[in-house]
């Protein structure tokens, strides 16, 4: 094989941005725009994209909710009605203040997110108990002007989807703030096969404005953590602050209960650094735009032996509902394509030359593992099928085998230091629950608390850092 091609990626254990960098342009997911901080997504990660929203639309339709948009741009006047809210975006907003040559007589924000937006209109068309829940998705674009930016992690511009609901009770949008986290645990676990750890932000991480914010919590392959998801209960604040009531079943004036939960263009993020190697992107199955590549092997008169089967292959393959692509570009050998599609991420490539048509088989090459399977093309459609099942199992079982080896107990703070001074992953501490404590934390290590895990409250010690008493241990970790 051609190694030319895959050698132009940097090391994983070099550099890790770099390689990083190198993955989304090599394998032209994304580029860089003319603006700082923005970036085009090419197709083939718009490709990726696409079918991850599809995976996770359909789920988020099958709990009751319906889609919608609303506007981009919002009047600073609605921004501000919620403090909390706009003093934890402010630092990231982007401003309008001219129009069509002209000052406008109020600035007009461009969406950081639709709170200020939508719970206006909330407020309109919400009237008696009989109009609740309010369940309510918008997949859109958001704006928040960031310092530092790296492609589908941190962008000035990023793509989302965020949910938005009003219920008549507590209790009801407590429960469905967790039943949207339990969607996107899910969600990540079975079509992104990235595995993740759910919990409760602290006070300090929490989302400007909200009650309680939830999460769910991933390891990347360099030890960092990143948040792939929030589902944040909002409590009242917002229809206080908006005026959001319904009259009850007793004829009662109340205020309504509401929530907002979304993950992003992150996630795509999430999928180079869970899985990626030094040969480049490895794309789960259930979100790969192109699931096998068909290379034909040319020699001779291949044109007219071989890439006849490749393309009765091809045709197969896509009636069994399998996405393939056919590579016959006659400028490459077969060795420089398969370089480039493993550098792509595709799960699997077909090969078939001379040989393999005398044989009446094809050689299915696996991207996670590169092991070869000598597979009759007779019943292809299924092997290919199952075995796509296959790699996206062993993608998971992988990505939580990294995951539970880089999870530490740690109980005290000479050693909690250490670890994250060469990023060991996720440390397990007992936490005091004080505010202090967690700064201080923070200052001297880099390290946040990236969840309260669910569950974590059974077991009681003493503060990492204070040795007070604590009741939990929490997930600490650098990251993105």
């Amino acid at each position: 094989m051609d190694k030319r091609w895959v050698s132009e990626i940097t090391p994983k254990a070099e550099d890790f941005s770099k390689w990083y960098l190198d993955v989304v342009r090599k394998a032209e997911l994304a580029d860089y725009g003319s603006v700082k901080g923005c970036m085009i997504i090419r197709p083939y990660g718009y490709g990726i994209w696409e079918r991850a929203r599809d995976h996770l639309d359909r789920r988020i339709k099958e709990t009751g909710h319906e889609n919608a948009y609303f506007p981009l741009f919002l009047p600073e006047s609605a921004l501000k009605k919620e403090a909390d809210h706009v003093k934890g975006f402010a630092p990231e907003v982007a401003w309008v203040t001219r129009g069509g040559g002209e000052e406008l007589e109020e600035p007009l924000a461009v969406r950081p997110t639709s709170e200020a937006i939508i719970c206006p209109m909330y407020a309109k068309w919400i009237r008696s108990y009989r109009d609740l829940p309010v369940l309510i998705n918008q997949w859109a674009n958001v704006v928040r002007w960031e310092k530092v930016t790296r492609p589908f992690l941190r962008t000035t511009e990023f793509l989302w989807q965020e949910g938005h609901t009003v219920h008549a009770t507590a209790e009801e949008a407590e429960e469905e703030t967790l039943k949207m986290l339990e969607v996107y645990r899910d969600f990540y676990e079975t079509d992104l096969a990235v595995p993740v750890v759910t919990g409760e932000k602290t006070a300090s991480e929490r989302f400007a404005g909200a009650l309680r914010t939830y999460a769910i919590e991933a390891l990347m392959t360099d030890g960092r953590a990143l948040q792939a998801g929030t589902s944040h209960n909002l409590g009242q604040h917002f229809a206080k602050a908006f005026g959001i009531t319904f009259e009850d079943e007793k004829q009662e004036l109340q205020h309504g209960w509401s929530t907002s939960w979304g993950v992003s263009t992150r996630l795509i993020g999430a999928v180079i650094m869970t899985h990626g190697d030094d040969s480049g992107l490895v794309v789960p199955p259930h979100i790969a735009p192109i699931q096998v590549v068909i290379v034909p092997i040319s020699a001779g008169d291949w044109r007219e032996t071989v890439l006849p089967h490749a393309r009765d292959i091809f045709t197969k393959l896509r009636a069994a509902g399998i996405r393939c692509k056919l590579d016959d570009r006659d400028m490459h050998t077969p060795g420089w394509k398969y370089a480039d599609w493993e550098m792509r991420g595709v799960p699997v490539r077909c090969e078939i030359g001379p040989k393999d048509i005398q044989k009446h088989q094809v050689v299915l090459v696996r991207r996670d593992s590169r092991e070869k399977l000598f597979v009759p093309i007779d019943g292809l459609e299924r092997a290919a099928a199952d075995l796509l099942e296959k790699i996206q199992a062993s993608l998971f079982q992988r990505a939580c085998e990294y995951r539970d080896k880089n999870t530490t107990d740690v109980d005290k703070m000479e050693v909690f230091e250490e670890l994250m001074e060469r990023r060991p992953g996720f440390l397990r501490s007992f936490w005091c629950g004080g505010a202090e404590c967690e700064a201080e934390i923070k200052a001297r290590t880099s390290a946040t608390i990236r969840v309260v895990p669910f569950g974590s409250d059974g077991e009681k010690g003493v503060c990492i850092h204070c040795n007070g008493e604590a009741t939990n241990r929490v997930l600490f970790a650098k990251a993105y």
